[in-house]
């Protein structure tokens, strides 16, 4: 039976983080994860992560000046410095709350130098997060227009040419089906290298009851995989969070 993550950038967005936690251990969840969260007292997050007992499974590196457009730094060839103090942040962070990963944003970049600049930055976080794990995503061209990283087999790519063993990916559903078609053939072709899931509706980003993946399948399949860790509910509820989550009756 898949177990479930809410991922608290998008569920009870309207909650301070710390009671964004708490919500979502009422709702039954079994782990949270986040965005950004570093306008809030890192004190304040172990405490309701304790108090709820709820693992936190991961956060992001900070995306940069998004007034400008910047979506990541770790891909911008002349910004190495930008990006690996936006790394050690993330590693900070995740150590004062015990988050188990920091998925490191590449940016909007192309080309030969921006992929020498992401592996060099990558290698950084992987030596920097100790006994972490580094999370790389790629993102769809609709959301995220110019992002580096656009497909799992780009990203797998750079995962073996690194070799680090914490470097892994973190496969959405949503990004992939937007963007390579059969959801299931790339997560088992990827499978090796996935250190983390996330899901959400396609094409409406929406719970997982709507849109035209079958959840069910998708679920059977990641279960029949062996996956045994919390599955990322990424998705963006319409209407209040609560209302949203018949899905996690009728899914599992």
């Amino acid at each position: 039976m898949p177990r479930f993550s809410a991922n608290l950038g998008f569920l009870w967005a309207e909650l301070d983080l710390p009671d964004a936690i708490r919500a979502a251990g009422k709702a039954g969840f079994d782990a949270v994860e986040c965005h950004w969260p570093y306008n809030i007292d890192p004190a304040a997050i172990d405490a309701a992560l304790r108090e709820t007992g709820l693992p936190m499974l991961g956060l992001n590196t900070r995306r940069g000046n998004v007034a400008v457009g910047e979506n990541g730094l770790a891909a911008l060839t002349g910004r190495e410095r930008d990006a690996r103090s936006a790394i050690d942040e993330a590693f900070d962070y995740a150590e004062a709350i015990d988050a188990h990963a920091v998925h490191v944003m590449a940016g909007v970049a192309c080309g030969t130098d921006a992929r020498t600049t992401f592996l060099s930055n990558l290698q950084y976080a992987s030596d920097r997060a100790g006994r972490r794990t580094v999370l790389i995503e790629p993102l769809n061209a609709h959301d995220a227009p110019g992002y580096f990283l656009r497909s799992t087999e780009q990203a797998c790519a750079l995962i073996a040419e690194l070799g680090a063993p914490n470097l892994k990916l973190m496969f959405d559903f949503y990004h992939v089906g937007r963007t390579e078609g059969d959801v299931i053939a790339r997560l088992e072709a990827c499978f090796s290298y996935v250190g983390h899931i996330q899901f959400a509706a396609i094409p409406n980003r929406g719970a997982p009851d709507q849109g035209t993946l079958d959840y069910q399948e998708v679920f059977r399949t990641v279960d029949a995989l062996g996956w045994t860790r919390p599955l990322g509910a990424e998705y963006r509820p319409h209407g209040a969070t609560g209302s949203s989550l018949g899905w996690m009756t009728t899914l599992r």
